[in-house]
């Protein structure tokens, strides 16, 4: 993505976010996933990593009210989660691909909680949009069931994919913006010892 399409995308988000308005669409070209895995700082900086993913937004999902702020969702007030819409290029990579690659970031085996950051808020969902990407999660969910990789069931839910409003402009990108607090905030909150843990060291 140029760097001029990249400035208008960004204008775009700070007044959705602003006017608490739904993203519908990214990128041309690409096409659009929902991840929830925590602190969306985190499962941002993990999926930039990802090939075939040309941008990230964080924001919220799958609550009960017409709008989602900071403040209202850290505090538990409307349902909605943490998550990331994760915008790919269908010609580089898939759905299915971007799934694989979003279990060794979360704890599956936590409810309502991820590492550090505790309540519903913060709990690990997959989102789909049609039956096919429902399918797609049910049969990852399961194959990583029957592995034998977990010491506890996988309370990671597949949800619908509902509105997903744009969190505020200064959550965005916020592990290249923060480094240094970033960083601290990861390791503090113990994600990646964790993750070592459950899948083993990378």
């Amino acid at each position: 993505m140029s760097k001029l399409l990249s400035a208008l995308a960004l204008g775009l988000l700070s007044l959705q976010a602003l006017a608490n308005q739904p993203l519908e669409q990214g990128p041309e070209g690409s096409e659009m996933a929902v991840f929830a895995g925590g602190c969306f700082w985190c499962t941002e900086a993990d999926f930039d990593k990802v090939p075939g993913v040309v941008d990230t937004i964080s924001g919220y999902i799958g609550g009960d009210a017409d709008s989602a702020t900071y403040p209202q969702v850290s505090a538990g007030g409307t349902q909605h989660i943490e998550a990331v819409a994760v915008f790919y290029d269908p010609r580089e990579t898939n759905y299915t691909k971007l799934v694989e690659a979003f279990w060794p970031t979360i704890d599956p085996v936590t409810p309502n909680a991820q590492f550090c950051d505790r309540g519903p808020q913060y709990r690990s969902a997959l989102f789909y949009a049609d039956e096919q990407q429902r399918e797609i999660l049910q049969q990852s969910k399961q194959a990583l069931a029957d592995s034998g990789k977990l010491e506890k069931p996988i309370v990671t839910e597949i949800l619908p994919q509902t509105a997903f409003y744009p969190a505020e402009d200064y959550h965005q990108d916020y592990y290249t913006k923060n480094p240094i607090r970033y960083n601290f905030y990861r390791s503090r909150c113990g994600r990646d010892d964790r993750l070592e843990d459950i899948w083993g060291a990378k």
